[in-house]
């Protein structure tokens, strides 16, 4: 692909070659087009919001029907575009986008890899079933499987043994009008492994009802090793031919923060001084509440607990004035008063935009929270990273998570899921279903907001 700046690009099939081209392309090379700045960047961003959903649901724990409704729906949202002539390209550029952006380390190939299979799967088995037997013929010779479909006289011969096969996962018995491929056992291990094809002489008997295996499976080996080389394409040259227009682009997409950036406080998530106690105690996300309690315990945090904490109070809804009385007030408790105005207050009258380049910063999203490292003395990041168990476990009960969710929450701990944790505290201490997950701990603020100031008003 080649990036320009102009502001259109020409469409990377004709119409008469686009009827050939199978619906899921396997991305097997670079297409050769233009691609415009902005849409290089707009289109990864697009699909990394579907990647992630995935992730999401697969966490979750969500089953493959849902998973295929959540992949479908998801996909409708993200990757339409204006001009549905254009909505393959967008497909395409945005897997070798992000094939670029998820190339650079072990980690990120592994993350990529696995959601761009599951991505791949749904997507196959939703539009494979709505096929004409000629058209899924047609789609599968598209893919140039070594395999071939078993002819007649060979279907005879293990007709009853695939009937056996089909009996036993309650299946009516093949006829002489069902597609088999013969293929090499290793490469169906997922049916294998759930006895869910005939095996003769080192080959799988595998029905067309079942080809999302034996093609999942040629795709992930295929986008397994195009990432390695891409990899090497990316560090040999591409990084440092293209570091002052994609590389950063590229680098940035990895980490990036999809949602909203609660620079601004949005509805039920503005607070004054006199609420910020109460609020504290129904509404912050543990990451603040932990900062919140050991600022009134210590009367004093170090920078980057000020930075996460600060940005979080502005976000939702401390003014300025506010925000200075707050600080002053627990720090002047340790450092005394000339101390605060002379070292600490600058720097939160610049986080609101008021000070140096007027810059008005924005409060960190959960990406950013659980990525940080601190060190010996600071108190900011995710807890659910850095906590040890018992710690983790005392705070999540001083919050008043109970123990049945609590274990819950512990799981998705051991699993690394620290989102998806704080999702389920979310839901255990407001007793709703938060599908959409916890992503920023403002959304936290304000999700919850919502949830509790219906019923204050009710009571009142």
């Amino acid at each position: 692909m080649e990036i320009v700046r102009p502001q259109s690009h020409r469409n990377l099939f004709s119409s008469n070659d686009a009827v050939s081209v199978p619906t899921i392309p396997l991305y097997r090379s670079a297409p050769p087009l233009e691609v415009r700045l902005e849409d290089f960047e707009s289109f990864a961003i697009d699909r990394l919001r579907v990647l992630k959903g995935i992730s999401d649901g697969l966490s979750r724990g969500k089953k493959p029907d849902e998973m295929e409704k959540l992949v479908e729906e998801s996909w409708k949202v993200h990757m339409r575009h204006q001009h549905a002539s254009e909505v393959l390209n967008k497909d395409i550029i945005s897997h070798f986008v992000l094939r670029l952006v998820y190339c650079r380390t072990e980690d990120l190939r592994k993350w990529f890899l696995s959601m761009e299979c599951a991505l791949f799967r749904y997507r196959f088995r939703y539009r494979f079933r709505f096929l004409t037997t000629e058209a899924q013929r047609a789609i599968m010779d598209e893919f140039d499987l070594t395999c071939k479909a078993v002819n007649n006289v060979e279907f005879e011969s293990i007709k009853e043994k695939l009937g056996q096969v089909a009996r036993s996962m309650g299946q009516p018995s093949p006829t002489v009008d069902t597609i088999f491929y013969k293929v090499p056992f290793e490469e169906v291990p997922e049916l294998v492994a759930g006895r869910k094809v005939f095996i003769s002489q080192g080959y799988a008997y595998v029905a067309m009802n079942q080809v999302v295996s034996l093609v999942a499976t040629l795709f992930r080996s295929q986008l397994s090793k195009t990432l390695i080389l891409t990899n090497r394409k990316w560090t040999a040259s591409i990084r440092d031919q293209e570091k002052h227009r994609l590389t950063p682009i590229v680098e940035a997409l990895s980490s990036s923060y999809l949602g909203p950036d609660f620079s601004q406080p949005r509805e039920y998530a503005e607070i004054s001084l006199k609420d910020i106690d109460q609020v504290a105690k129904t509404s912050f996300p543990l990451c603040m509440r932990h900062l919140f309690d050991k600022l009134k315990e210590d009367h004093h945090l170090k920078h980057g607990g000020r930075m996460q904490l600060g940005l979080f109070l502005k976000g939702v809804g401390l003014n300025l004035d506010d925000a200075l009385a707050f600080w002053r007030a627990e720090f002047s408790k340790k450092v005394g008063l000339e101390k605060f105005e002379k070292e600490y207050s600058y720097n939160i009258r610049h986080n609101y935009g008021k000070e140096g380049k007027r810059t008005d910063y924005t409060p960190y999203s959960c990406q950013k929270v659980i990525s940080s490292t601190p060190g010996a003395g600071d108190q900011h990041g995710c807890p659910y990273r850095q906590f040890s168990e018992e710690n983790l476990r005392a705070a999540l009960s001083r919050m008043g998570v109970n123990s049945r969710a609590m274990e819950d929450v512990m799981d998705k701990v051991r699993n690394r899921h620290y989102q998806l944790a704080c999702t389920l505290t979310f839901e255990a201490l407001h007793g709703v279903a938060c599908d959409a997950g916890i992503n920023h701990p403002n959304q936290y603020f304000s999700d919850s907001q919502k949830i509790l100031q219906p019923k204050k008003d009710s009571s009142a």
